[in-house]
């Protein structure tokens, strides 16, 4: 065995992040390691690499027990690690990225051309025909995929792990990687490979590791199971439909709801495929699928985080503008991120100028909300939401995670808009906020404002949702409407290969 790992536990404050796990890496295998947000996926390459020192545990290289204390020491070891964030220079040249470190001189000086030289002897096999005197940052992301591959074989030539190498390149540019992948494992290298694309996993890898919660739950050849076992290990659920929750139904069915919004074959390549989306008044539509599957993205969208390349929105009234954030705040859309801390709340400031933030944008600050009137919505909405503060002033930074979350939901609702977007609402909050935002989540369904709801629970979004949409590999792949909702149902869409294959229509 080229990599083993026995028994490793690693502990934060609060947290054990890993708790006594096994891996194993053959020589001439890619190895998947799979798991969603938190399952440790992380922490255990850190570990590996050096990043980390572990709590308990053997790392065995070679049968050769290894204690790498920092990433270096794990090169000199054998072992390389490329990241999604591909930690080279941009600004410096393909032959200096690859050379960094170990500059060939003459007389004492960088020899520049035996520098280019090194550097085309490192490419060479592959299938890179490149300038290696031209900056990185002058090459697309697939480029520098394969030369910060090509780096990280150079100087480890054992063990390469891959965190999420496909994540922002194209279906030609995997496929090149994929075959550069699998000339290096034929070279007898051991890969682990982290993604959250299932289709890449099934096609590539050998053999996957599924952790969840800090445990190992499976290892299993690729041979030997199927989307749909995968699935189950990830998110710990067995699919039981008898047993399956009665869903709350307080309103009318969706086809019986006035139209509001229509999003025509909105999209951006690398991001989310185009997709079409209904909106009705009073309506939840749920969008479910695996971490990496293109939920926020599809909101960020909606919302004009990201900029669409492709499709339009219209209303009765016509063409609706979402190109950005403060043309979506006009147009009456709302949106509560999921990372409410980074995104959502600005800690330093009070309460009440928390809540009157997304109002004022869309007055404009040429028309300042008068004071006595930010009282009054502050008041209201403290009240109304039971947000736990001593008073309005506090700063927003000093109340609980759940506390925060009402306030970043009272931001929006001051400012009563028609399509409210929210990313993991009831993420990280305790047991009372988490049932009190879904009730909220039905108040404000029953007063006709629609919603779009992501939620990782799947319970979750069957017990608010009218709809759901199931997402696979960036792109919308299902819809269930009526008693499709169940959360048997979605693990079933997400596992059924010919789902990513159909184009969801926002009229189903």
């Amino acid at each position: 065995m080229l990599l083993s790992i026995r028994s490793l536990s690693k502990s934060f404050p609060g947290t054990k992040a890993l708790d006594a796990v096994d891996f194993e890496l053959k020589a001439g295998e890619v190895h998947a390691l799979l798991g969603e947000n938190g399952a440790g996926k992380s922490t255990l390459i850190k570990c590996m690499t050096g990043a980390y020192r572990r709590d308990s545990g053997q790392i065995l290289l070679d049968g050769q027990p290894v204690s790498p204390g920092t990433t270096s020491e794990a090169q000199e070891l054998g072992i390389g690690t490329v990241y999604q964030e591909i930690n080279l220079l941009p600004n410096l040249t393909v032959a200096q990225n690859l050379t960094f470190g170990r500059e060939p001189r003459r007389f004492g000086m960088i020899s520049s051309r035996a520098q280019r030289d090194m550097a085309r002897e490192m490419l060479a096999g592959y299938g890179l025909d490149i300038d290696v005197g031209r900056d990185l940052g002058s090459y697309s992301v697939a480029v520098q995929q394969v030369i910060a591959i090509a780096r990280a074989v150079s100087l480890s030539g054992k063990v390469l792990i891959l965190d999420e190498p496909t994540a922002s390149l194209d279906a030609a540019e995997v496929r090149m990687l994929f075959d550069i992948l699998r000339d290096l494992r034929d070279r007898g290298l051991g890969i682990v490979f982290v993604s959250h694309f299932l289709d890449q996993v099934f096609d590539l890898c050998d053999r996957l590791t599924v952790l969840r919660n800090g445990c190992k739950i499976a290892t299993e050849a690729i041979a030997e199971t199927d989307r749909l076992k995968l699935i189950k290990h990830m998110l710990g659920r067995e699919l039981d439909e008898a047993t399956e929750e009665e869903r709350r139904k307080t309103t009318a069915p969706h086809e019986e709801r006035h139209e509001m919004l229509r999003f025509d074959r909105v999209g951006r390549p690398g991001t989310v495929a185009p997709f079409d989306l209904t909106v009705r008044r009073g309506e939840v539509i749920g969008l479910a699928g695996l971490l990496g599957s293109g939920r926020t993205e599809s909101a960020e969208l909606l919302f004009g985080v990201r900029a669409a390349q492709s499709g339009q929105a219209h209303d009765e009234a016509g063409p609706v503008d979402f190109s950005n954030p403060r043309a979506a705040i006009r147009a009456g859309f709302g949106f509560a991120p999921e990372d409410r801390k980074t995104d959502g709340i600005i800690a330093d400031l009070s309460v009440r100028e928390n809540i009157v933030l997304a109002l004022q944008a869309r007055r404009g600050w040429t028309h300042p909300v008068p004071r006595a009137e930010q009282n009054r919505l502050a008041d209201d909405y403290i009240a109304r939401l039971d947000i736990r503060t001593s008073d309005a002033e506090k700063a927003v930074g000093d109340l609980s995670g759940g506390n925060q979350q009402k306030v970043v939901l009272a931001r929006w609702l001051a400012m009563n808009p028609r399509f409210l977007i929210l990313d993991e609402p009831t993420r990280g909050i305790d047991i009372g906020a988490h049932a009190e935002i879904l009730r909220l989540i039905h108040q404000m369904t029953a007063e006709g404002m629609a919603l779009l709801v992501i939620s990782s629970e799947f319970d979750e979004l069957v017990a608010v949702s009218d709809r759901i949409i199931v997402l696979r590999d960036r792109r919308h792949a299902h819809a269930l409407v009526g008693d499709e909702v169940t959360a048997d149902a979605i693990v079933r869409a997400i596992a059924t290969p010919d789902a990513a294959q159909t184009q969801t229509r926002g009229a189903a």
